[in-house]
């Protein structure tokens, strides 16, 4: 059966310091109790700083990738932890985590013992691996979103989608992540207002200066190719 893992490093992990990266870990370990609740998502974290996730159903695969993408991005708001000291500092505070879709069969999982093995770890993993950042005095990042099947056309058609939801979210402040983190888990203006506790004006312009119409078409037409294949 076709499915879908996603697998993940954070940006610069590195650089941060060990109540950070700390941080970070209890944080990602809320969400994946929420991406377990909504989307029967299987999350964990493996050395404090990478992450493996199976999403049984492919089509919520990018919905989900963003969902941590935009939650793991929000942590800076309002977060000393976070501010700037240097290159690999901003670097975390501006791209956040690197994120790899793997599509294809597992042959194994169980999520009591812990076991994932198949096609979809491995195309995401190595996809990661590719492009790992660990230790190196330079970063260059020119992309965190990837997106890995043995079907070379599907790999293409989504590259460029993929590159210029990137691009959207790189740009994207932590307060506006917060917002689109919240969309992406499907709520409605009104009760983001609510639990962020700011007027819905604002919440509509983090959400309308984020590109969120774009992101929301994207998360759409990803589903339907995939539900189509």
């Amino acid at each position: 059966m076709l499915t879908t893992v996603i697998s993940g490093d954070i940006v610069a992990s590195t650089s941060l310091s060990d109540e950070g990266r700390l941080f970070i870990e209890k944080k990602l370990k809320k969400i994946f109790k929420d991406l377990k609740k909504d989307f029967d998502v299987y999350g964990r974290i493996i050395k404090g700083d990478y992450i493996e996730c199976v999403v049984p159903e492919p089509q919520n695969a990018l919905q989900v990738a963003l969902a941590i993408k935009c939650f793991v991005k929000a942590i800076t708001a309002d977060n000393v932890l976070f501010n700037p000291s240097n290159n690999r500092t901003r670097n975390f505070n501006i791209y956040g985590i690197r994120l790899a879709i793997g599509y294809g069969d597992l042959t194994r999982f169980d999520a009591k013992k812990g076991i994932i093995d198949g096609e979809a770890i491995y195309l995401s993993g190595r996809t990661i691996g590719e492009f790992a950042t660990y230790n190196k005095d330079r970063i260059v990042i020119k992309n965190t979103l990837y997106f890995a099947s043995a079907n070379e056309k599907l790999n293409f058609e989504f590259e460029a989608l993929f590159a210029l939801i990137d691009v959207l979210l790189s740009k994207a402040t932590a307060k506006q992540c917060e917002v689109l983190y919240l969309k992406l888990m499907n709520f409605n203006e009104n009760e983001i207002s609510k639990k962020l506790k700011i007027a819905q004006s604002v919440v509509n312009q983090h959400s309308t200066s984020s590109g969120w119409n774009a992101i929301e078409k994207a998360v759409k037409y990803f589903s339907e190719v995939i539900k189509n294949q």
